[in-house]
């Protein structure tokens, strides 16, 4: 037997921050050899962060993850254990992203990226260069600090692998794995029998099969030790890097970190048999062929060996089963560590939320709630950096500390229901109830006064004075109303923010949580610069039909009952009188079902349909429940308000990436914002479609026609608050 004890890490990095970074490279390097290993794999670019962007392009960057790995090889870090270290590089005129491989204080080789994630949320075509020289290794000319530091001149630099006596180690950085052809299928054939993948991988709902299947997969028909390591938390921007460090063995997991955690530093250990891999290559036939004509990688020799021989002492590590969460969990737990994240490296003394006692607001205050008991069980599992930053921001003194998580939501958590004429007693009750069953500091304000004043400072300039549809006025008129209220609900929250603190004597500021949601951005059904307009918004790209599963599993969950009441409630914004005959709806307001919305999204962004595309899409989808004609109106209305309203987009609240359909406009969804609404080329395409079928026979697939049940043939009202400027 050839016994190989491993680890790979989940490491909370901050962009820019090289002290914080540092320290969590330092604790899982000490963790992992503590625990006897001999391979230890960090996330990608993790000196420097995942997330520097644009300061990838300062000199300063690169120069300050030098002096870091120097410090790093001049203790004695990399003493009887192979170091798989991820920062920039530059060579000649180019910059690199790469893993730089270290041991015994020595850098054996550099390895750099050679297939670069350039789609979706990652730009890094824009800061670094791929690898393409597949052929030798070239010598790197060490900076003269460093060489002078290591008494080493030189290191091997590119795309190869290490040949250790025992056994061959190679990298395999991130997008690599999902590139059409691998790097790991070459080096499997090479003999390199221990995989090392280095990631900065963000949390997407429903995402991280797709991951595991790929680590599975890279070992299951050609064998090997496949250790992956990720970056876990906020480091700055939108994302949440989800962890879920692991270790895969011929295609079974043998070992698993945590996707959502409020740690710094996780480090998972495997011990393994490198007779099994051998075993099972010599057990295929079709690698054996394959194996013999080879294209040859080349490799640098380490003679030094690394695993041990039988050792009854040293357990081995088993298959076990995958943990994944289900979607609401997801929406519970990747959102509420982002914002500890935040709240915690941003200086902040806790949040504020306008509560409306609606189902999105509601999802947001249930999230903060769920972020307080993550933070009270953390601190009772022992974790003192969690307890250090939860003591400061809830200004605990005299040795005092969170012990339960309604006590802790009190220091830390300000909700406000801001009330009009136009508010109902339900929807203020329901805010109330949850607050209290979160634990959090409610108000209660009414701000028909602040509203009344601005009126009539209209009627004061123009000697008019504007009325609601229901009593008369106009859809102009109408949507002025509704826009003056919301806005006037911003600058409330900013103000109650910033000043409530210092009424309370409490040191710092809060910071104010929006609560729209993806499918709102999508229709632009929110006013702008609305309590859309906040400081971060945690739900932003997350979908309503999430949102409302999410408040059923968190009313039993989390334990705020009142959130079955609220999922159970009819959305509506409250911004106009209700009458005994009327009572403003969101989806009679859009003119469109949230499913509905949920269908338009996905085939925009993620199957790329324009509105020709999506059209006839459609009708395969709903063609068993609407005629071409009803479909065509549908498709036209969805591209006349999604272009009207996708101005709002370029100020949307930064929100918590975690819908592949949404449509932020700063990093993920890059379009125009001044559209022709009308689209008159493409709804003319439409309309001749739609003409040619008139008469014909049509057909459409059986199975789609449980599709129907989402189709809402919903009545669309002029007065939709969301067109307001």
């Amino acid at each position: 037997m050839r016994l190989l004890k491993v680890a790979t890490c989940n490491l909370n990095q901050w962009a820019m921050e090289f002290e914080c970074n540092m320290n969590n490279i330092k604790a899982s390097i000490s963790e992992a050899k503590a625990a006897g290993a001999v391979i230890r794999l960090g996330p990608e670019l993790e000196v420097t962060g995942y997330g520097c962007e644009d300061h990838f392009l300062e000199l300063d960057t690169v120069t300050h993850a030098w002096e870091c790995l120097k410090e790093l090889l001049l203790g004695d870090w990399t003493d009887g254990i192979l170091c798989s270290i991820g920062m920039p590089v530059i060579k000649g005129a180019e910059r690199y992203n790469c893993q730089v491989l270290c041991m015994n204080k020595r850098i054996i080789m550099i390895r750099p990226k050679m297939w670069l994630a350039n789609d979706g949320n990652y730009r890094e075509l824009r800061w670094f260069t791929a690898w393409k020289q597949r052929g030798e290794l070239e010598e790197f000319q060490l900076p003269f600090d460093i060489s002078e530091a290591l008494s080493q001149k030189s290191v091997p630099f590119g795309y190869g692998y290490i040949q250790f006596i025992d056994t061959a180690v190679g990298a395999e950085v991130c997008e690599e794995l999902f590139s059409p052809v691998p790097p790991h299928a070459e080096l499997a054939l090479n003999g390199v029998e221990v995989f090392m993948n280095a990631s900065g991988s963000h949390h997407q709902l429903r995402k991280l099969d797709i991951r595991l299947n790929a680590f599975m997969g890279a070992t299951h028909a050609r064998g090997g030790v496949y250790m992956y390591s990720n970056q876990q938390g906020c480091d700055g921007g939108r994302l949440y890097y989800d962890g879920c460090a692991c270790i895969v063995v011929n295609g079974d997991v043998v070992a698993q970190g945590s996707q959502f955690s409020l740690k710094d530093v996780e480090v998972i250990i495997s011990q393994v048999d490198l007779d099994a891999v051998s075993s099972l290559r010599g057990s295929i036939s079709s690698f054996q062929e394959q194996a013999s004509c080879k294209v040859k990688v080349s490799s640098v020799s380490v003679p030094y060996r690394l695993t041990q021989s039988f050792n009854l002492k040293m357990s081995l590590s088993s298959p076990k089963k995958i943990m994944y969460h289900s979607p609401q969990e997801e929406v519970a737990f990747g959102p509420a560590c982002w914002l500890w994240d935040y709240m915690r490296r941003s200086g902040a003394s806790g949040f504020l939320l306008p509560l409306s006692g609606g189902a999105d607001s509601s999802s947001v205050a249930a999230i903060v709630g769920c972020m307080c008991q993550l933070v009270v069980k953390e601190i009772a599992n022992g974790d003192e950096q969690v307890k250090a930053d939860a003591n400061r921001i809830g200004n605990y003194a005299n040795g005092q500390f969170p012990t339960d998580s309604k006590e802790f939501a009190k220091r830390i958590f300000y909700t406000v229901f801001m009330g009009s004429e136009n508010s109902s007693e339900a929807t203020k009750m329901r805010a109330k109830q949850l607050a209290d069953e979160i634990g959090a500091w409610h108000l209660d304000v009414c701000i028909d006064g602040v509203v009344s004043a601005v009126l009539s400072l209209f009627q004061t300039v123009t000697g008019k004075r504007p009325r609601y549809k229901v009593d008369g006025g106009s859809n102009v008129e109408n949507l002025g109303l509704q826009n003056i209220q919301a806005r006037m609900r911003m600058v409330l929250a900013f103000m109650l923010a910033s000043l409530l603190p210092w009424v309370h004597s409490k040191p710092g500021f809060y910071l104010v949580l929006g609560s729209s949601n993806v499918d709102e951005g999508l229709r632009g059904y929110l006013t702008k610069y609305d309590c859309s307009s906040a400081d971060i918004n945690p739900i932003g790209s997350i979908s309503k039909q999430d949102l409302r599963l999410f408040l059923r599993w968190a009313a039993t969950n989390l334990g705020y009952q009142s959130l079955a009441d609220i999922e159970a409630a009819p959305p509506t914004a409250e911004l106009e009188p209700i009458r005994s005959d009327y009572t403003q709806l969101d989806e009679v307001d859009m003119g469109m079902t949230y499913e509905e919305l949920s269908v338009y999204g996905r085939m925009r962004k993620i199957f790329r349909c324009g509105p020709v595309s999506m059209f006839k899409n459609l009708c395969y989808k709903w063609g068993t429940k609407l005629s071409p004609a009803e479909i065509a109106e549908k498709v036209k209305y969805f591209f006349k308000y999604y272009s009207i309203n996708r101005h709002k987009m370029t100020v949307l609240t930064p929100s918590y990436h975690a819908e592949s359909y949404s449509p932020e406009d700063n990093r993920f969804d890059l379009r125009q914002f001044l559209y022709n609404s009308k689209w008159p080329y493409q709804f003319k395409k439409i309309d001749e479609i739609v003409d040619g079928l008139n008469g014909d026979s049509v057909a459409f697939p059986e199975e789609e026609a449980s599709s129907g049940k989402e189709i809402g043939v919903v009545a669309a009202n002029s007065g939709d608050p969301s067109a307001g400027l």
